[in-house]
């Protein structure tokens, strides 16, 4: 069956690629799933060089490769760093902006290297046989911290041995210590925390280095992660003071230039998900906590603490800006400009006058910037433009709405570009996942690499992203409007948003089609059953059933949190929200599409669905993609999902042909 799989998906990949636009080409499948843009971003101490990563594809080992390009401020020159079969990420620079360290896969797992600015072989730091989760260069460059699990292999081949293989439910799956090495020694790394109610996660060297504040959870459970606290590790005698012990996440701890204080990341005492995320202030002695940014009504990224202030990014609508909040009187002052302006990844020179970061929007792709902070004017460093020059994408705009509770609704509008409001188009609601995601107007589109958007378009239809209650960007009251309303209400933001481009004319109301992905796709399987208007849907990693869900994922919270309640405590709050409740009403033409083993959104509910649908007698497609958990992360199966929903969505809204075995 996979071998199966992988020559249909190069056949398809073979059929639909070059699709034509009005007046050019429109990308193909394989140029979608290959197409490259920065990641992460690390600008020199100095401010004279920016490090960023780029993803590229190997097609014929079906896999993507990462790699580490530098480029110079000041002459433009761009070199690419790492080179190889393999992946190098997670760049930070030495001090004396002469040498950067980064992450290096070897053998399956990743380990610190070294290298200089200058280019060459990089030189190995670490040899953990569990691999390197995330590590941190101390102040004067010499020595590493970093956090790993501590290998207890042999000791599992002992109890395999004598009881053969077993999984104990929501048991331990491992804790990561935390660890020193001296880069120039030939001494093993030292292991400095290594507590079983410890599990390190985020680290940070004082200043001077001879602290590190890091932040930890009891255990290394994904849900757990509401429950970290923040500690201070005092190095010479290797004791441990709690700093921050409260409920809900307090993380990324960075230290203030004079080490007297630190900055973190909180939810002021709430869990997560739909609260605000803030950055607080407390000295690194303990005492009083200070709230810096309650008058920032989104989630806070804390990223930096220079002589200048403290930074941080944060969506403003479907913008996000760096902000810095200045030392003096605590006053948050907005630094990069533009009213379509969207931020990507950003890092902050020592000094703090000099930004290098990632940005993109509705005309241009994503590419690497480097700006003064004093005043805003990026200077483009990267070309990745030039992969789409020959290309005619559709046009994207901002658009809004109210509501049925007259809430204001925003989204991204994708029109063909030879749009002509007198014809009439089909619509296709495409549904971000989150639910505190956002759809923002960009060239290239994130989500096309599951939907095929552009083609779409090419074919003559209007797209939609809403910005369903619950986004991110709109403060955190709007994301507390699905609490204890996920489903309807979200439901009502889609059918309100359909409804308003119906009144204006340019849509054919009975060719109406929806589909997304995770939470894009719980609302895609709640409009099959609860709505008789769209022609088809397309259900991506979706929740049926919340109770089905509950039971099964990694993220129990989340649940509880956004229905305030278990199924044992309020069994019909789990009813009336699930899709499953309303599946005698469903009508809709659905493909359901899941990762084999997805433990976020479990497999169980798309079996739910598949059963409900095929004992209503409606059509419906399932399609499992063997070996993936909740995201599809490889090249080719990415094509086959773009093929499927193409192929569903063709036969369903434009009377194609319905596509045999693929």
């Amino acid at each position: 069956m996979k071998y199966i799989l992988s020559a249909l998906i190069i056949t398809s990949a073979l059929l639909s690629p070059a699709a034509e636009a009005p007046f050019g080409k429109v990308p193909s499948f394989e140029e979608i799933v290959s197409f490259e843009t920065p990641g992460e971003v690390c600008i020199s101490p100095d401010g004279r060089y920016i490090l960023y990563t780029v993803r590229s594809v190997d097609m014929e080992a079906n896999k993507y490769i990462t790699h580490i390009w530098m480029a110079s401020i000041t002459d433009g020159t761009v070199r690419k760093m790492t080179h190889g079969s393999v992946s190098s990420e997670s760049a930070a620079w030495a001090p004396d902006s002469k040498n950067f360290a980064f992450l290096r896969e070897v053998d399956g797992k990743r380990q610190v290297h070294i290298m200089t600015a200058f280019g060459g072989e990089s030189h190995p730091v670490t040899d953990f046989k569990t691999g390197v989760n995330n590590f941190r260069l101390s102040p004067d460059g010499r020595k590493i911290a970093f956090t790993a699990i501590k290998d207890d292999s042999e000791k599992k081949k002992e109890i395999e041995k004598k009881m053969g293989k077993f999984e104990i439910i929501d048991d331990e799956k491992g804790i990561a210590h935390l660890w020193i090495k001296v880069i120039d020694s030939e001494e093993p790394a030292q292991s400095i925390i290594e507590r079983e109610n410890l599990h390190v996660v985020d680290i940070a060297w004082s200043p001077r280095g001879d602290r590190i504040a890091f932040s930890a959870q009891p255990d290394s459970r994904m849900q757990s992660f509401t429950q970290s606290d923040i500690y201070i590790l005092t190095i010479k005698d290797r004791s441990i003071t709690p700093l921050v012990s409260r409920k809900g996440p307090d993380h990324n701890p960075v230290w203030s230039p004079d080490g007297e204080h630190i900055a973190f990341s909180t939810t002021m005492g709430a869990e997560e998900y739909y609260f605000n995320t803030h950055i607080c202030k407390i000295p690194s002695s303990g005492g009083a906590i200070e709230d810096l940014t309650a008058q920032f009504d989104e989630d806070a990224n804390l990223l930096a603490w220079t002589h200048r202030g403290i930074w941080f990014d944060g969506f403003d609508g479907m913008k996000r800006h760096l902000y810095r909040i200045n030392g003096n009187n605590n006053q948050i002052q907005q630094i990069t400009r533009g009213d379509d302006f969207a931020l990507g990844r950003c890092s902050i020179s020592r000094d703090g006058q000099a930004i290098g970061f990632s940005s993109a929007n509705a005309n241009t792709y994503s590419e690497v910037y480097a700006s003064r902070t004093a005043r805003f004017r990026p200077k483009k460093l990267s070309d990745f433009a030039t992969q789409g020059h020959n290309w005619t994408l559709a046009t994207k705009e901002r658009v809004s709405w109210k509501s049925k509770d007259g809430t204001e609704i925003t989204g991204v509008l994708i029109k063909p570009v030879d749009f002509d409001p007198t014809r009439k188009y089909p619509l296709l609601v495409v549904i971000h996942g989150g639910p505190a995601g956002i759809s923002i107007p960009q060239k290239f589109d994130r989500m096309g690499t599951y939907y095929p958007i552009e083609h779409w378009a090419a074919k003559g239809a209007v797209i939609l992203e809403p910005n369903y209650r619950g986004s991110t960007g709109f403060g955190q009251s709007f994301r507390k409007l699905n609490v204890r309303n996920l489903g309807l209400g979200d439901y009502e933001d889609v059918i309100s948003g359909v409804d308003n481009l119906i009144s204006r004319g340019f849509i054919d109301a009975d060719r109406l089609a929806a589909m997304g992905w995770s939470q894009g796709g719980y609302i895609s399987a709640f409009i099959t059953c609860y709505s008789d208007r769209f022609k088809a849907t397309s259900v991506g990693a979706g929740i049926s059933d919340w109770i089905t869900y509950y039971v099964n994922t990694d993220i129990t919270p989340f649940t509880r949190i956004y229905l305030e309640a278990n199924p044992w405590q309020d069994e019909e709050i789990y009813r009336k929200t699930s899709p499953m409740t309303y599946i005698n009403n469903a009508k809709t033409p659905t493909l359901i599409q899941h990762g084999e083993f997805d433990r976020r959104v479990p497999i169980p509910n798309a079996y739910k669905l598949y059963r409900g649908l095929k004992d209503r007698g409606v059509p419906v497609k399932f399609i499992v993609y063997k070996g993936f958990g909740h995201g599809i992360t490889k090249p080719k199966e990415k094509i086959a999902v773009l093929t499927h929903n193409f192929q569903w969505f063709n036969q369903h809204i434009w009377g194609e042909a319905e596509a045999k075995n693929q």
